[in-house]
């Protein structure tokens, strides 16, 4: 059964912008619905480095990614958010009466009255070895690229590669849930924090995962499904694995994607606004954050902020252009609810 939400604004981009932008709209008691391809709120800030403090938020002498998602998704209870986490919007269609439909990938039917693509950098594309065959076993085969529901792989036997915070992160707790972990390293010392990997380390000493360094999965076999891969050291020397799941984390890619063929005035790779409103060259649609660009643009979260603010005043117009709003400051009025 198709699942179909109507909004006033759909927001493409769950990350800081995208969630302060909800703020925005909720003070002009617009509803939103966000969408983005992660299975998680926070965008970079959540998938990349959620421990990594950031120094330019106003009010913040410093605060942790993580702790200015959550932050943010505080700010805006009151209003009541939807969200579509895990599913990339692929299909956008502009109707007669100026609303939209759009489509994302998991088949989630969206009708709006503006939208605003909020989406960073663009979708993320996880980083792929180049491994023969690999795509064969996508799609619930045997290969993912990210961990969205760890149950997915109660009592397996899990490959793991990579040596980052993700890989360390997910062998720690993985090693709880599957019935094997090995975490594969081409290296000797990891990029991710050094208390992570002596936990994987320890791990290890304590039989509970398995970590082999100095190597990589160079081949996947199976028929239907992955059956087992082959572990290669840095000396040539292979050793076939038998697994349920391989789980490459390499890291994410960000692409402009499939907004990049809704008809959208495009310049390097970024979507063109006007800066009164930020709105594109299709109206009632706007575009704020790092995924746009203007003379003098700044790639900064704060600058996204500001973005997201005049864009919402633009959308109100663009959804009731007979109606006149009167900016009402939330020192006087406080913050109203959906």
């Amino acid at each position: 059964m198709t699942n179909t939400i109507s909004t006033d604004i759909c927001i493409i981009g769950a990350g800081p912008v995208g969630l302060f932008a909800v703020f925005e709209a909720g003070l002009l008691k617009l509803r939103c619905h966000v969408v983005d391809a992660l299975p998680q709120v926070g965008g970079q800030l959540s998938e990349i480095y959620p421990k990594k403090p950031i120094y330019d938020i106003p009010g913040y002498p410093e605060v942790l990614a993580g702790d200015l998602v959550q932050n943010l998704m505080r700010q805006i209870e009151p209003f009541h958010p939807t969200f579509t986490l895990g599913e990339r919007v692929e299909q956008f269609t502009k109707l007669d009466d100026g609303s939209f439909r759009l489509v994302t990938t998991d088949g989630t039917e969206i009708s709006c009255k503006a939208i605003a693509i909020a989406g960073g950098l663009g979708s993320f594309e996880p980083r792929k070895p180049a491994i023969e065959n690999l795509e064969t076993f996508e799609g619930g085969k045997g290969v993912h690229y990210m961990v969205r529901d760890p149950e997915h792989f109660r009592d397996k036997r899990l490959v793991i590669a990579g040596g980052g915070d993700s890989a360390l992160d997910w062998t720690i707790f993985l090693a709880n849930v599957a019935k094997e972990v090995t975490l594969v390293h081409r290296g000797t010392t990891f990029r991710g924090a050094a208390d992570s990997a002596e936990k994987v380390k320890a791990l290890h000493d304590e039989g509970r995962a398995r970590l082999v360094l100095s190597s990589n999965v160079t081949h996947v076999h199976g028929d239907d499904a992955l059956k087992y891969v082959t572990i290669t050291g840095n000396d040539g020397t292979p050793e076939q694995v038998p697994v349920d799941a391989f789980v490459p984390l390499f890291g994410l890619t960000p692409k402009l994607g499939p907004i990049g063929d809704w008809g959208l005035e495009i310049e390097d790779n970024a979507v063109k606004v006007n800066t009164v409103d930020y709105s594109t060259s299709i109206p009632g649609v706007y575009a704020i954050g790092d995924i746009n660009t203007y003379p003098g643009k700044l790639k900064l979260i704060l600058c996204g902020f500001h973005e997201a603010a005049l864009m919402c005043q633009g959308a109100y117009k663009y959804i009731f252009p007979d109606k006149k709003y009167v900016l009402k400051y939330t020192t006087v009025n406080g913050v109203p609810t959906m």
